[in-house]
């Protein structure tokens, strides 16, 4: 069983409003529902969500009242497509308001190329690759990055992720061999899996430079019948309910809690499913992902 005292357990606000979509999915649920489900539900920590207060102090307020903290915040980088200067700007900036909240964590995605975002380009065949000369780009500027978080009392996770050059079990290999142990990897089930990529095996690998994990379910039936079949692309997959939460799905989470024993982690677990609300009540299934990971756990 995972130690409780080194575990704490946050859910993403993708379950009630999607950033990526947000006028499709979840577009008439207010902030302040988002994070009181997410406290009722048994959550101590949330990351960033688009609808969230940009002000930093009455964040913290609304948080702090309902039991929450935040635990994380994606960051977009681009640095191999735009001066490394332009990224560190924007990358200073979230790490300061993320220091503010209380966290210690940034999540980096390369978005260079990425088509994750875009409604009709499928996300299985036609991801970016980047060139040599840009793999030197990316691992440079995160190690750069790193070193500045690094000085923040802060860590960064590189963010493996569908429709963008860090995606493959390969990519992602290459990504860890050319960077720093600074440069630490937020894991995440659902994308390993979408990928083609053994969740365990992922983990195992990399446990030891793991700082933040994602769990995410997937529905392998839409995967197989309707992503694979169809060539969607990625937020399509979203729309069609490939994501859901930890026991609802296809995964079996028990040799993952197993592996983060075995290293001791410590740190955040994070539920993140994108889903449509309208189809899988939120506060729902917030509470299926925290119940199971209580039977699995003990956490």
């Amino acid at each position: 069983m995972l130690k409780k005292e080194n575990i704490k357990l946050g859910i993403a606000p993708l379950t009630w409003s999607n950033d990526d979509m947000p006028e499709l999915l979840g577009k008439d649920i207010p902030f302040e529902q988002c994070v009181s489900e997410m406290a009722l539900a048994g959550f101590e920590g949330t990351e960033v969500g688009r609808k969230y207060p940009a002000d930093v102090n009455d964040l913290n307020k609304a948080l702090s009242i309902r039991g929450l903290t935040i635990c994380n915040a994606w960051f977009s980088s681009f640095l191999t497509t735009e001066p490394y200067e332009k990224t560190l700007e924007s990358f200073i900036e979230k790490c300061d308001f993320l220091k503010a909240a209380g966290s210690n964590n940034i999540g980096a995605c390369e978005q260079g190329h990425s088509i994750q975002g875009k409604m009709d380009t499928p996300v299985l065949t036609e991801k970016p690759v980047f060139t040599d000369e840009e793999w030197d780009k990316l691992c440079l500027g995160l190690n750069k990055l790193a070193e500045v978080a690094k000085g923040k009392g802060m860590v960064l996770g590189y963010h493996h992720h569908m429709g963008t050059g860090v995606q493959t079990i390969e990519e992602i290999d290459r990504l860890m061999e050319n960077t720093s142990d600074d440069v630490h990897l937020l894991y995440d089930s659902g994308h390993a899996l979408f990928a083609g990529i053994d969740p365990v095996y992922l983990l195992k690998k990399y446990a030891n430079r793991v700082n933040h994990v994602h769990l995410k379910d997937i529905r392998m039936d839409v995967f197989e019948n309707k992503v694979k079949k169809e060539n969607l692309s990625f937020l399509n997959s979203v729309v069609e309910g490939v994501f859901t939460v930890p026991g609802d799905g296809c995964i079996d989470f028990s040799p993952i809690f197993d592996v983060l024993e075995d290293v001791d982690y410590k740190g955040w677990m994070l539920v993140e499913a994108e889903q449509d609300p309208a189809k899988a009540n939120p506060l729902e299934y917030a509470i299926k992902a925290r119940n199971y990971i209580k039977e699995k756990t003990g956490v």
